[in-house]
């Protein structure tokens, strides 16, 4: 007596190897398979037009919730019943049983491949794509609670092994061999359609390897293409990862701060979710590095020296000869759009970067840009970066810091090579940063921060920080600097050698990212004790209690 099979659901859009799927399943001993049994009913609702129409609808029942209840969960033979459906076939009138009952997967593929091949049979179009409605039913079956594995059509052909056995481990059903191989020819299964569409596959005895290199793109479809990658990109996303020649199977590292996997950055004038916020291959900062930045800190429901941080903004822009400069009000909302966007209030850290813009072509010369200044502001979730509590280690750097003849400092810009190579000699080191020298062999800075020594002679604190000649004038050391004085402390800003820092009682760093960090230890010497001296406690206390009270309120909306 037959009985009812598992259903296996299977949705794609079209030209994404879903017949060659359907083939592979339809080699198991426990499966029989129906080629797109909502095609009528899709065709009769539609209205669209196929030189195939008036013989289907003749053949093929065009009611779909009779289909759905008759033939998709109807009685049969096979333990499993493998249902291809094309997504944009899945109409409002079908009942919910539809979605509810059975087991589903998506198929996708890259548009960027099946737009080539389209158009043999019916001209592309964003609905004959169907690709809004594979995210609409991927989303669909999430709010179920049953969200369906996702395969890539590029991933069968390179891996269809791997691929077919992960994607029936998720089925929860048995890897069968037989499933990567078949007979050439017709079934007796395709749809009145298959002389239209199944050429090749029919020529197949299997997955074929994809082309090494990509056929030649019809750029008529230019626009369908970019209108469908992104809603492709975000089942990507979803997609299983499996062991293959190109990559291993991996997943996504951990974040320092895990709250920052869900984010909203601004980028250019509008929010973004983190996976999506990109800039153009085009823009400046890629090209060359080309943009300039502020590091801005979040204190209680205040951004600390945010007219200190835009001021020297301007100035870079300025030394930069950038043209169509963004207004400081502007640039101030947005900053203040993406913290009430993300409720940061607190605790939270801003790269705030503006880029010279996108070119029209690539290039080195800033008469290609066109378009204007591109802004970017990516708030976290970030405490201070340094261990603030014990103190940090310092190596020097063999990297000197760059000279004025070359690279002024005071321009505080993107191109940050100098700074990078000298962070890999202090990681190299073991040490948490790099101190940096002058061409003079004087000590300028670390590649992340300004650097101050204390030298107590007697009772008396003498508070030494560089000349900021090669290093970054930084807003908080300036602010740190300021404290000094007001701490009754003596302060002097000289020439400093790396041996007088070898010597000092207490060092400290000082930066938006990281605030007042102690150094205990430098090129393998202790900081005085060692531990964090008490003139270093002084001003990170002096520090916090200043946060404390400054800043620009972050405005909210009115409470309703």
């Amino acid at each position: 007596m037959a009985s009812s099979p598992e259903v296996i659901h299977a949705w794609s859009a079209p030209r994404s190897l879903s017949t060659s799927l359907m083939y592979s399943f339809s080699q198991r001993d426990d499966m029989d398979v129906l080629d797109e049994p909502l095609y009528a009913n899709f065709l009769r609702l539609t209205g669209f037009d196929r030189p195939y129409r008036e013989e289907l609808l003749s053949k093929m029942d065009p009611d779909g919730n009779k289909v759905v209840k008759e033939v998709i969960f109807g009685p049969g033979e096979k333990k499993y019943r493998y249902c291809k459906h094309i997504a944009k076939q899945r109409l409002p009138n079908l009942t919910a049983d539809l979605m509810k009952k059975g087991k589903h997967f998506i198929l996708i593929r890259n548009p960027l491949n099946i737009l080539p091949s389209f158009n043999k049979v019916v001209p592309p179009s964003f609905m004959e794509l169907g690709v809004a409605e594979l995210v609409a039913i991927y989303s669909e079956l999430r709010e179920l609670g049953c969200p369906p594995p996702v395969i890539d059509a590029d991933d069968l052909q390179r891996d269809p092994e791997a691929v077919l056995s992960g994607l029936c481990e998720d089925l929860g059903i048995p890897f069968q061999p037989q499933m990567l191989k078949w007979k050439a020819g017709p079934r007796d299964f395709d749809g009145i359609w298959a002389p239209w569409w199944y050429e090749s596959v029919h020529k197949s005895t299997g997955f074929s390897k994809s082309r090494h290199y990509p056929m030649t793109f019809p750029f008529a479809f230019y626009d369908l293409l970019e209108q469908s990658l992104p809603f492709y990109n975000m089942l990507k996303r979803h997609v299983r990862k499996t062991a293959g020649y190109l990559q291993p199977p991996q997943s996504d590292p951990p974040l320092p701060v895990p709250e920052n996997k869900k984010i909203l950055v601004w980028v250019g004038d509008e929010l973004l979710p983190r996976d999506s916020a990109r800039i153009s291959v085009f823009d400046s900062v890629v090209q060359g590095g080309d943009a300039v930045w502020e590091g801005l800190r979040i204190y209680d429901g205040k951004i600390f020296k945010l007219e200190e941080h835009l001021d020297r903004l301007f100035d870079s822009t300025k030394a930069m000869a950038f043209s169509n400069v963004p207004s400081r009000d502007w640039i101030k909302d947005a900053i203040f759009k993406t913290l009430n966007a993300n409720g940061m209030f607190n605790n939270a850290h801003i790269r705030l970067t503006l880029t010279r813009g996108k070119k029209v072509t690539s290039g080195m010369s800033p008469t290609f840009n066109l378009y204007g200044c591109a802004l970017i502001v990516l708030a976290e979730w970030k405490p201070p970066v340094y261990d603030n509590s014990h103190g940090i280690k310092l190596s020097t750097a063999t990297t000197r810091r760059n000279s004025p003849n070359s690279v002024d400092s005071k321009i505080h810009h993107n191109n940050l090579i100098n700074n990078i190579l000298a962070k890999i000699e202090g990681n190299l080191a073991q040490a948490q940063d790099a101190i940096m020298l002058d061409q003079d062999g004087f000590v300028s800075e670390t590649n992340a921060t300004n650097i101050v020594s204390v030298h107590i002679y007697g009772k008396k604190g003498i508070v030494l920080t560089p000349h900021a000649d090669y290093c970054l004038p930084g807003i908080t050391r300036a602010t740190v600097m300021d404290l000094v004085v007001k701490e009754n402390l003596v302060l002097h800003e000289r020439r400093i050698s790396l041996s007088e820092f070898h010597a000092a009682d207490e060092v400290w760093t000082t930066g938006t990212m990281g605030e007042i960090t102690p150094v205990v230890m430098i090129d393998g010497r202790d900081i005085g004790d060692g531990k964090i001296g008490l003139v270093t406690r002084q001003i990170q206390n002096a520090y916090k209690v200043l946060t404390a009270g400054l800043g620009v309120p972050i405005p909210r909306n009115a409470e309703a």
